[in-house]
């Protein structure tokens, strides 16, 4: 299953604060807000789901050309 890393906050140019990890209907998968998009990968990789990591700042979940998969999974791997 997916899962999306997606840049804090949300739906706004400028500086990125942090990453959250979320489904497809939005709902969060943990309310935690992570440092970093290997943080964030990682925490999905340990619970067995697959991120998908933005390619624009502002998202869209249900554009394809706005995520991509990791190119090297064992990159993100603690």
């Amino acid at each position: 299953m997916d899962v999306f890393i997606e840049p804090l906050p949300r739906g706004q140019w400028g500086p990125i604060d942090g990453y959250s990890l979320e489904f497809v209907d939005g709902s969060k998968f943990t309310n935690d807000i992570f440092r970093s998009e290997a943080l964030a990968a990682s925490e999905a990789i340990l619970r067995g789901y697959t991120p998908l990591l933005p390619t624009v700042r502002i998202t869209d979940k249900l554009a394809v050309e706005h995520w991509k998969r990791p190119e090297a999974l064992k990159r993100y791997s603690p």
